[in-house]
């Protein structure tokens, strides 16, 4: 054991996982939401609704990656194709 006493925290790079960690559970959720629409569409709807729920279970993927290269504005583009999706869903099954 040495005597050294114990380095002060860095609040900063705290502050900076925190804001990250939300980001991603925001993302993340919405994307769960979204898959789970697609696997409703691919369960109930008919060949529309299949092709349809492959074409936004593609985009919620892109939709993912671009909010999270985005930072705090990140939710956003998931929850666009969340919309989308929620509306075709209810226009094709």
């Amino acid at each position: 054991m040495s005597d050294e006493p114990a380095p002060a925290m860095d609040y900063d790079a705290h502050e900076r996982t925190y804001g990250g960690f939300i980001n991603f559970s925001k993302i993340g959720t919405i994307a769960l939401f979204n898959i789970l629409l697609c696997l409703i569409m691919f369960a109930f709807g008919g060949t529309a609704a299949v092709i349809f729920g492959w074409i936004m279970l593609i985009a919620t993927l892109a939709a993912t990656g671009i909010g999270m290269a985005l930072g705090a504005s990140g939710w956003i583009p998931p929850a666009v194709v969340f919309v989308l999706t929620g509306l075709l869903a209810i226009l094709t099954v």
